[in-house]
């Protein structure tokens, strides 16, 4: 992702929607059509800087420049993110390496700070140094992962669908439908779907134990 330059007259309607409007780092970045960590980034150096609106308000676009210049900031170590506690965040629902960068960039306002592209980039690193022994290699249509999402869907009269999810191991492509239920029958018709879609029937298929102990579960109900 490119960085984003501001010219000096949008830096100077940051300060004053932050410092004059008292709007935060979100609505700001979302009226003057930024990025959240750039709002950040700018509202961090006029800080550091030790300005506020009443002293810039008045000030002209080169004086405003000089200012906001960071002191020293080439001989400044890069603020390293706790990747571990990133990598853990990843998991929560909705959470995206985008969103964690501009936290991480909002967080240190007076530090130097990767841009979106290579904290990506060592993120990548991280992760490869992750449960190396564990790699698996799949010889492609060999083996099937099947299961439903946790998440249901919304249906037009208000009641709530199942998703069946399926996936190969090797190519790691995914099938999805909906279902009424997660009962059995259900489940093979997700199944014969998924087959459908893929073309062919895999050497191998591998369930949860939810999925794999279905049929005993409803027989015990019954």
């Amino acid at each position: 992702m490119p960085k984003q330059q501001l010219s000096l007259r949008m830096i100077k309607d940051v300060l004053r929607l932050k410092w004059h409007a008292q709007l935060s780092h979100e609505q700001v970045a979302a009226t003057l059509k930024i990025s959240k960590g750039v709002v950040a980034k700018y509202v961090g150096l006029a800080t550091a800087a030790g300005l506020d609106w009443d002293t810039v308000q008045h000030w002209g676009e080169q004086h405003l420049s000089t200012a906001l210049q960071p002191r020293s900031q080439a001989a400044s170590p890069v603020v390293v993110p706790d990747w571990g506690r990133i990598h853990r965040e990843l998991d929560r629902k909705g959470v995206t390496l985008m969103l964690l960068w501009q936290e991480y960039v909002e967080a240190n306002p007076q530090g130097r700070t990767w841009r979106y592209t290579q904290f990506c980039e060592h993120y990548k690193a991280f992760a490869a140094t992750l449960k190396r022994s564990m790699r698996q290699h799949r010889r492609a249509g060999e083996k099937m992962f099947i299961d439903y999402a946790g998440s249901t869907v919304a249906l037009s009269d208000g009641a709530r669908a199942q998703v069946f999810v399926s996936a190969m191991a090797a190519s790691s492509c995914v099938f999805a439908c909906a279902t009424p239920t997660q009962r059995l029958d259900d489940w093979i018709e997700g199944m014969v779907r998924a087959l459908h879609f893929y073309g062919g029937v895999p050497a191998k298929s591998a369930a949860t134990d939810f999925a794999g102990n279905r049929e005993d579960r409803l027989m015990r109900r019954n």
